[in-house]
Parts: structure tokens; sequence; C-alpha cells
């Protein structure tokens, strides 16, 4: 053991009053504070970083299924914006009907169950939270379908590997339900998303229920991590790099904010100081439908 001298050589009192008194906290109270610690940084983490949601229904199948929970970065689009292929959360506008039955609000209990399940991704789907691919950003022209049945985007058909189980052709479009797979053109707006999801059977997306503005995103969902033998990233798939820019953007659209390739260090200070203004505005649920 190394112990501390002071000038004459002697034991230093005061470095050993010190480590006495580091010693003398019992468990009972170092558990508490270590306790506390951990909960506030899954609390900063969860607002302002990363966040677990939870995938009640099939709209994402078989990409997402049932149970599955994953990770969404809720900084990435704090410096730039969604892009073509990936899978965001989201809030829905009033147009998207709510996916979740509505359950009696919980008392004192149930509302500190629900905080702790938040923390984890398990609590219930918020009604207006929402999965899906975004399919076209601001200014893109989307249709479906060509003559094989296919979207296109600014006029270039997506071959869609992660469709397993389409709309039917035979069934006539319907504004109000999202049976059908073929739609009108559409152009994005301005700040807005199209977003659709994997399973065009079921899933209710922008082809009935409009587009989705960008300020609603909560992040981009980048991976699966329960259950562990479905561990998998949720990266863009190719058929989008075939796709051009917008054949005639709108002006207004805002431009393109580009993904920085270095000094995360310096852009994410940024991002917290702008996440935590936006904290004291918004409210949002774990789980995502």
């Amino acid at each position: 053991m190394v112990q501390t001298l002071d000038e004459d050589g002697a034991v230093d009192p005061w470095r050993r009053r010190a480590r006495r008194t580091r010693r003398q906290m019992p468990l009972w109270q170092e558990l508490p504070l270590l306790l506390v610690v951990a909960f506030c940084l899954a609390v900063l983490i969860r607002t302002f970083l990363l966040q677990a949601f939870f995938i009640p229904s099939g709209s994402m199948e078989d990409t997402l299924l049932v149970g599955d929970r994953v990770l969404v970065n809720k900084v990435v689009y704090d410096v730039r914006d969604p892009v073509r292929g990936e899978v965001v959360v989201f809030r829905g506008t009033d147009r998207w009907a709510p996916q979740v039955d509505e359950q009696p609000k919980p008392g004192v209990a149930g509302r500190l169950a629900r905080t702790v399940g938040d923390l984890v991704g398990v609590s219930r789907p918020g009604e207006k939270d929402f999965i899906k691919r975004v399919i076209g950003v601001p200014g893109d022209r989307v249709a479906c379908c060509d003559s094989q049945g296919r979207v296109t985007v600014n006029g270039t058909p997506l071959n869609e590997p992660y469709v397993l189980r389409d709309s039917p052709l035979d069934l006539p479009p319907n504004p109000a339900e999202c049976r059908s797979r073929r739609f009108d053109e559409v152009v994005v707006p301005p700040g807005q998303l199209f977003v659709m999801g994997d399973h065009r059977e079921v899933s209710q997306d922008a082809r009935c229920q409009g587009p989705v503005p960008i300020d609603n995103v909560v992040g981009r969902a980048f991976m699966v991590v329960w259950p562990s033998s479905r561990w998998a990233s949720l990266s863009v798939p190719a058929t989008f790099d075939d796709v051009s820019g917008p054949a005639t953007a709108s002006p207004a659209a805002p431009p393109a904010r580009p993904t920085p390739q270095g000094g995360v260090l310096l852009v994410l200070p940024l991002a917290l100081a702008v996440r935590g203004s936006r904290a004291f505005r918004t409210v949002t649920s774990s789980s995502a439908t």
C-alpha cells in the first residue's frame, strides 16, 4: 500500500482522515445514490440521444415483427433531414387514425409503471406513434404503379425486396383506406415526407392518410435489439440509389442538410441544445405502430 507522506516523512493525517471518511459510507447509502445516478442518465439518454421502441403491429413485416424492440437515434435529424429508404418513428397528424385502442387513464402507480416502461421501450404504444419507411422526400413525385406494379419515385421504379406482402392491383384506389396498391401521383410538399409500411396489405400510411411533417419525426430506427435472435441493422436498401433528385423541386422546399462526415463531437452539443429546447414543447411515448 502506498502512503502519502508530509515534509517530515510522516503519514499525512489529512489524507488518512479523507480515506477513512470515504470508507465509512455504508452500502445502504451508496446503493440508492447509484440508482438515482443511473436513472438520471437513462432519462437523459432517452430524452436526447437514444430510445427503445416497441413494435405492436404488423405494418412493417417482415422487416419488423410484432414484439420487436428497435433503437431510435433521436439526434441525427437535428443535423440533417431524413433520406429515402430510412425507417423513421414519427407522430401522426390529425389525419392519421390511431391504431391503438384507447385505455382509461392510469392512476399514480400506473403512470409510474408507464414511465419506467418508456425508459426501456416496453410500455403500451402511443396512439399517434408510427413507424414507416421513407419513400419520398420534399419535391419528389411518388406514384403507383408502373407496368410491373412497382412504386415509382421521380419516374424511377423501385425494386423493393423488403415488401413481401403487397396490396392487390385489382382494387380501385380509395383515399379513405390503403387497401389498393395503386394511387395517384403525389408531389411531396415542402417540409414533409411520403412514408409507407413494408407490409402494404395492412399498413395505413401516406397512400390514404397523407404525408408527414418532418418536424413530427422522432428519430431514425437503426437497429433491432430484441429479441436477440433478430439483432440486425436497418440500413437503406440499394434500390433508392437509382432514384434521381426531384424533377421539379418546389422552390419553397428547404435545402437538404448534408450528413456530417466528421466533427461529431462538435455537432453533438448543439444537437443536444436543440433537443433540450424541443423537450419543453413535445412529449413522446415509447412505442410505434
